[in-house]
């Protein structure tokens, strides 16, 4: 097992308190910097290939009272971070905003309060959450394809799981921490791995087995992903060369999900190079399949208009390819589902719109 080393990330957390100490030296206001968390401040990095934050920073500090409770509670948790490294314990977010209780002017009001102090301290120290002990409460999602994946069980011993034959039709479940010290990609044989939005959608084509006839890798993304599966789907495709696609519903915060996963999305765009997987294609469904397959569609609500009119300016969505569609989507008003395409029977998304697609796109070869 890589046993992780935290020296570095105490010292970070170390750094902040200092920093803090120096300004009571200094007489001056205690403050601590961080970037704007704003859709206005996310910038491409050309080096890395996807979205950071820009240059625009906003201030905490404790020229009032709640800057210098928010400062109060920052120091709380960087002192329970530690404690939790020491004794080499983890909590999960929800557990940090009960034990917070016991933290006196420094509790938390909600846990939304406590998370995104979670998320400053990441941006401050450039360090990511599991660094800090810190897990959510659900794991990541589902896979299954002819990969092998070795991983490190509670009793610290290592176990083998090929992702095909030693599970069931649920698939191997992604664990919260995907790093090379919990598992390891042990061997795989798949030409793509296809991430795909809903449950429904996964089951069809683990059902179809889609895995074996395409040399397909399928991954369940359970909606908006959670970190540890867009993680494990950017090792797919660094370490292993895994071209990735992303089969969602067609409506706007279908959209956002395939950016989380290629372009980072603006609330972790801290930690983009880590989470994204820049070389991921949308595979759909998009607004022209709408027309081109004849699918079954809702009108778009308001609260979706407003959402594609939102990504139009968004800088993740400013290429030809996606401009093109959300217009079209804008112009027809009309939204669909992955399910949509059961319309032309249960086999038809995987013998004829998948292939199709991806034979479009290049994945397969005609």
């Amino acid at each position: 097992m890589v046993k992780k080393d935290y020296s570095d990330v105490i010292s970070k957390i170390d750094m902040i308190a200092l920093k803090i100490y120096n300004d009571f030296l200094k007489t001056e206001v205690p403050s601590i910097d961080l970037p704007t968390r704003t859709k206005a401040n996310i910038r491409f990095d050309e080096k890395l290939n996807v979205w950071k934050y820009g240059n625009n920073t906003t201030q905490r500090n404790a020229k009032s009272l709640d800057g210098a409770y928010m400062l109060l509670r920052t120091m709380y948790m960087a002192d329970f971070i530690k404690e939790m490294i020491r004794v080499n314990k983890s909590s999960t977010l929800r557990e940090m905003y009960y034990i917070s209780e016991g933290w006196d002017l420094a509790k938390f009001h909600s846990q939304q309060e406590s998370n995104l102090l979670a998320e400053d301290l990441e941006v401050i120290t450039k360090c990511m959450r599991e660094d800090f002990k810190l897990r959510p409460e659900e794991d990541g999602a589902r896979v299954i394809g002819n990969l092998t994946i070795e991983e490190v069980t509670r009793n610290n011993t290592k176990k083998k799981i090929h992702c095909q034959d030693d599970v069931g039709d649920a698939g191997y479940s992604i664990p919260y921490n995907v790093e090379p010290e919990k598992i390891t990609f042990k061997s795989v044989d798949a030409d793509f791995a296809i991430a795909i939005e809903t449950g429904g959608m996964f089951d069809r084509l683990v059902e179809n087995g889609f895995d074996t006839t395409h040399r397909a890798i399928l991954v369940h993304l359970k909606g908006q992903p959670a970190r540890s599966t867009r993680r494990f789907i950017k090792r797919l495709n660094t370490e292993l060369n895994i071209p990735i696609v992303v089969f969602t519903d067609c409506d706007p915060w279908s959209y956002r999900i395939f950016a989380s996963i290629a372009y980072g999305a603006i609330k972790t765009a801290h930690i983009s190079e880590y989470l994204a997987t820049p070389s991921s294609q949308f595979l759909g469904v998009t607004p022209s399949d709408i027309e081109n397959y004849d699918l079954p569609t809702d009108n778009l609500t308001k609260e979706d208009i407003n959402a594609l009119k939102s990504e139009l300016t968004d800088p993740r969505f400013q290429d030809s390819f996606w401009k093109g569609e959300i217009k079209l989507q804008l112009k027809i008003g009309k939204k669909s589902e992955q399910q949509a395409l059961a319309k032309y029977g249960l086999d038809y998304v995987t013998d004829t719109y998948l292939p199709e697609k991806l034979t479009e796109m290049g994945i397969l070869k005609k």
